[in-house]
């Protein structure tokens, strides 16, 4: 005879967090190395072979802590996002209906994941499918958080007021408050990416103070960690997301690098950077003979060209390309002249003409990720402008093609804005100088520089070109 109706493990029911209920151990017992006791056997499997005839409802004592999703088995073979999680997985309790849960959880397994992760469109990788969601699904503050994203999505596009998202917005700084006061879990992965999560809402709304806010509080947490390095040993998304959100939202990078040798605990380079060193074959195009450019600069653009002229050598995928970025605009952004100890001043302004072009450029080729970096790209834009503003017409008369490249990169990522006007009418002009009328005479000079070959990027610089003639 049961004594109790209660599902959950002795160690979950005693922390009052949700239990997901597999056995022999739940999920965070094994994680947490706990001693896993049952009260009663779990029902998961019971209720799997009932599922195509009944709805679930939760019992009184499930009511308060979690409940069961309770989902039509059809939408699983409709609905690729759901088809990734097991729809008895239970959830932490919200104050919204379980029906409107329901559908957000469908909306961010289908739609947000792949927003905030447009790098991996399969469901059976995607880290915010895999890695995410179970931490999630275990987890109140971050699985509030989740919903928080999906619901001012649904409502950004229906214009009906944000009721569910305040809802949401409130009870999550609630419970990340619950967890940052607790020892044991401030500095835990889904405390860091909840607070992240919120620094980008945050961002998003307008709100830099709060987000701001948010960022220093990551750092801090980072801190206990040991760096953003042993985060990303435990968990590369996690790592990935503070990094770069970091970033966008202070307009600048908010941790260290390694060095090329990997001391540090700051962001670590891509393996194959390291291999774009030592197979450097021609390390310098002839358009680039007798620039001076800082060596930190110049090793940058050497190595990214090496990258990119033979992207299928080094077999650059797509997350690879994201932590690519990643650290090379860590590495562009953190540099200053003062750094290196020299003050060269015929090598810094081509240096700084084309350090802000760099880091553009792998914007470009990379697009939005999390969400979207147009403030970082315009503030950066509008450096590029600057420094080209004194330089350009020496580069003209010395090396064509990087004029021409930096002048390329600047239309894309104006594009739309006034300063759009300027980069465009330097393009004018070039092309009445240098008889330039066709995309194959432009795509020449932007290959002599740097150019990683896709679709995409294609269409953006050969769109502003075909604007200018």
């Amino acid at each position: 005879m049961r004594k109790t109706l209660r599902r959950s493990c002795n160690a979950c029911a005693k922390s009052k967090l949700s239990c997901d209920l597999r056995t022999p151990q739940c999920s965070r017992c094994i994680k947490r190395n706990f001693a896993c006791v049952y009260a009663n056997q779990p029902l998961t499997s019971a209720l799997t072979r009932n599922a195509s005839t009944s709805p679930i409802e939760p019992s009184p004592e499930a009511e308060g802590a979690a409940v069961r999703l309770s989902t039509d088995p059809l939408t699983l073979f409709n609905n690729p996002g759901v088809q990734s999680f097991d729809p008895f997985d239970s959830y932490p309790h919200t104050r919204l209906p379980r029906t409107h849960v329901h559908r957000l959880i469908q909306h961010f397994l289908s739609k947000i994941v792949f927003q905030y992760y447009p790098l991996d469109l399969n469901t059976s990788s995607n880290p915010f499918v895999v890695s995410w969601w179970p931490l999630a699904l275990a987890d109140p503050a971050l699985f509030h958080v989740s919903l928080q994203t999906a619901s001012l999505d649904i409502e950004l596009r229906a214009r009906k007021g944000f009721t569910n998202s305040e809802i949401l917005m409130a009870d999550s700084v609630s419970l990340v408050r619950q967890r940052i006061e607790d020892p044991l879990l401030a500095s835990q992965d889904e405390t860091l990416d909840s607070v992240v999560t919120l620094a980008a809402i945050e961002f998003g709304k307008g709100n830099l103070a709060v987000s701001k806010m948010h960022i220093d509080g990551v750092k801090s947490m980072v801190q206990m960690r040991g760096g953003i390095k042993h985060v990303k040993l435990a968990n590369p998304l996690t790592a990935r997301m503070v990094s770069w959100v970091s970033m966008i939202v202070m307009q600048s990078p908010q941790f260290p690098i390694q060095s090329d040798s990997g001391l540090g605990d700051g962001i670590a380079p891509i393996s194959q950077w390291h291999e774009a060193a030592t197979n450097l074959q021609d390390p310098a195009p002839p358009s680039l003979d007798n620039l001076i450019l800082s060596p930190e600069i110049g090793e940058v653009l050497f190595r990214l060209r090496n990258l990119f002229m033979e992207p299928r050598s080094f077999d650059l995928s797509n997350t690879d390309l994201h932590d690519l970025t990643c650290f090379v605009l860590h590495k562009l952004l953190l540099w200053s002249p003062q750094s290196t100890g020299r003050n060269i001043p015929q090598s810094l302004a081509a240096s700084q003409c084309v350090r802000h072009a760099l880091a553009l450029y792998m914007l470009i080729i990379q697009g939005p990720t999390y969400f979207s970096h147009a403030r970082l790209q315009y503030n950066t834009t509008l450096q590029l402008k600057a420094h080209l503003e004194g330089s350009l017409s020496p580069l003209l008369l010395s090396h064509k093609s990087l004029a021409i490249w930096l002048l390329s990169v600047g239309m894309v990522t104006s594009d739309g804005l006034q300063e759009c006007d300027w980069f465009s009418n330097q393009a004018k002009a070039i092309i009445t100088a240098y008889d330039l009328y066709t995309w194959e005479n432009i795509l020449t000079h932007l290959e002599e520089i740097l150019w990683l070959k896709t679709q995409q990027s294609e269409h953006l610089f050969r769109q502003q070109w075909q604007d200018v003639w």
